[in-house]
Formats: C-alpha cells, structure tokens, sequence
C-alpha cells in the first residue's frame, strides 16, 4: 500500500535525494543510536552507487556534517557487493571497541531502509496500491477528497508550504548567476533563458518559460541549495516548473496548485511502490520519468480533464521516458541531469495535449 504524499515531496539540501538527503538522515539516526562520548570515532563505509558518484554528489560532506560531534571518517568501497547499489555501513568505535554498527539503504527520493528490513519513517497510509485500485475508490469520491481522507487534513497545509518551497526555489534560480558543479564548472543558465523568453515568439517564450524555470530548479539542487523531491532531488525542476508557470501566466490560485501537488504525489507514489524511483537502481526513468508523468497528471488534472486524460497523460509521459540511463559526468547532478529536467517538463506538457 502507499504511503504519505509527504515522502515524496521532502524539503532539504540538494543535490541528490538518495546520496544526500538519504545519507544525512541515515547520519542523524546512527547519530541518535550512539552516547554523546567526544571519544567515539566514527567509521562510514560507502558502497556501489554512493561509493563511485559520492564525491560528486557530496555524500561523504553532508554525512561529516550530519555527525559534526564526532571524529568522522568517510570510506568509499567500489569492490564489496551489496544487494542494493546505496548501501552504506556506519561504525562507531571507542578504542578499539565497537559501540554500535548498522546498515542503511538509500532506495530514492530521500528515504531510508534500515537493517535492509524497516523503514525508518513511512508508514502506509492509503489503501491503494495501483492506478485501477485508485480508479475504484473514485467511485465513491473526488480525487482531492480521497487525498484528504487518508492524509489528513494536515496535508494542505504540508503541501502548501512544499508549494511555496517550490516556487522560492526557481525565484532564487532565475536570479543567481555564477557556476554550479564543483570543478565541472557548469554555467548557470537559467537567468539568460528568462531573459530570452521576453523577446521570443509567443509559442518560444511558452517553451523557454518552462525550461528557465526547470532550469532554474535543478541548477540551484546541483549547487547543494534548497529543494522539494518531486520525486527527487535530481528530478525536482520538472512539476515546479508547470505549476510556476500556471500560477504566473494562467491565474491558477495557490490552492488549486495544492490539488495538483495531490495528484501528481499519487502517481509518484504509485510508481515507488510498483518499481522504484531511484536512480541508481531504475536509471534516469525513475527519476526524470517519474517527474515527467507527475507534471503530466497534475497539468491534465488542473485542466478540468477526467481521470481517463490523466491515466493516460502520466503513462505516455513515463512511456516515453524509459530507457533513459543514470550517467551524471563525475558523478555530478549537473550534465545532462539539468537540461534533463528541461526537456521532461516540456515532454509533460506534450503528454497532457495527446491525452
């Protein structure tokens, strides 16, 4: 069954929702699990994915920091077989005694499995696990109402700040100049494509519109700023981008925003339930796929279509996505995973006009 539409929209530092938000909250609950002993020295094993792409990602940084208290000293380990790609082992020691040791899975969009068997913090709170389980609850409710029914009414105001996160982070984007990326030294470009946009033909400026403002998202997570998965922190330009662009251009009202953020949380759900939207482990399907056929069924959905159009638009959406490999250059979330998001959001919006 699904969980909280609030494990997919997670607000935290970029630029990786499963090698850094996953690692730091693995880090606070290792932490949690130890003394407070300024003797304890702490050992962290970092396999596969974390351990080939972790330097590039700031996995081992955002760990440091997560256990700034104790002596900390991060390991990367391309050898050893795990049964998961983000696999990452943490030791504390006093001399020569081990105090705790534990396991942890980042499996995507910022959560964690502990000990390979439990979920730190998701619990299920829907009685659906696919799209047609969906289509039959429907018939007793709206799609909003089903939402508020499992969640709680807590949720729009979640969301509403998920929203307003959102929105924040392509403003900062749109006005920061500079590079991004560490020594890949990738321009920002986000600021000139606006700018672009003001003199271009109205169906360019349409087009130009949406790519700054994915742009604008996914250069500021590849800076380590500030972000909402949606479902990831890789991926998390491509809804934002719709949705800004309604609110800015199409006087759609916050609140029915928040309607869409439902929507397209369902399908991201539905897909991290049925497969999986790690990186490391689906490719660039699971992540700028998933967010694709997010914005896809939010846009259709925003656009007064039944939950036909909006089936369809979010299966065309990832259809069209699939194949797509995890090869970020130097393991940075910079090239090609920026103007990733770019193209996904206008794929989104062409899913949503075929449907």
């Amino acid at each position: 069954m699904l969980t909280s539409l609030k494990t997919i929209y997670k607000i935290g530092p970029g630029p990786s929702s499963s090698h850094t938000m996953g690692p730091y909250k693995a880090a606070l609950d290792f932490k949690g699990l130890i003394p407070k002993d300024k003797d304890i020295n702490i050992e962290v094993i970092l396999y596969g994915s974390l351990a080939l792409t972790g330097k590039g990602h700031m996995t081992d940084a955002i760990i440091i920091k997560a256990l700034s208290d104790y002596k900390t000293e991060c390991k990367f380990d391309i050898n050893t077989k795990t049964i998961h790609p983000n696999t990452m082992t943490f030791i504390a020691k006093k001399g020569f005694e081990v105090i705790k040791e534990e396991t942890y899975i980042s499996i995507g969009g910022g959560s964690v499995i502990k000990g390979g068997e439990s979920f730190i913090e998701e619990k299920e709170v829907y009685d659906i696990s696919n799209f047609a389980e969906l289509r039959e609850r429907l018939s007793q409710c709206d799609l909003v109402s089903y939402v508020k029914k499992h969640e709680g009414e807590d949720i729009v105001e979640y969301l509403t700040k998920a929203l307003d996160e959102m929105f924040g982070c392509i403003e900062r984007g749109l006005e920061t100049k500079g590079f991004v990326a560490g020594k890949l030294k990738v321009k920002r470009v986000a600021s000139d494509i606006i700018k672009t946009s003001e003199s271009a033909s109205d169906k360019d400026s349409f087009l130009l519109k949406l790519s700054a403002y994915a742009y604008a998202v996914a250069e500021e997570n590849a800076a380590g700023g500030t972000i909402v998965t949606a479902p990831t922190c890789g991926s998390a330009g491509v809804l934002p981008a719709i949705l800004y662009y309604l609110y800015k251009y199409e006087n759609f009202s916050k609140e029915k925003l928040v309607e869409g953020l439902m929507i397209a949380g369902l399908v991201g759900d539905i897909v991290k339930h049925n497969a999986t939207i790690s990186g490391a482990v689906g490719g660039c399907q699971a992540e700028i796929g998933t967010a694709t056929s997010m914005a896809a069924a939010a846009l259709t959905y925003l656009e007064n279509e039944n939950i036909d159009a909006i089936e369809y638009a979010a299966e065309l959406a990832m259809e069209h996505s699939l194949g797509l490999t995890c090869d970020p250059v130097d393991g940075y979330v910079a090239i090609p995973c920026i103007e990733r998001n770019a193209v996904g959001t206008m794929k989104a919006y062409e899913a949503y006009v075929m449907a």
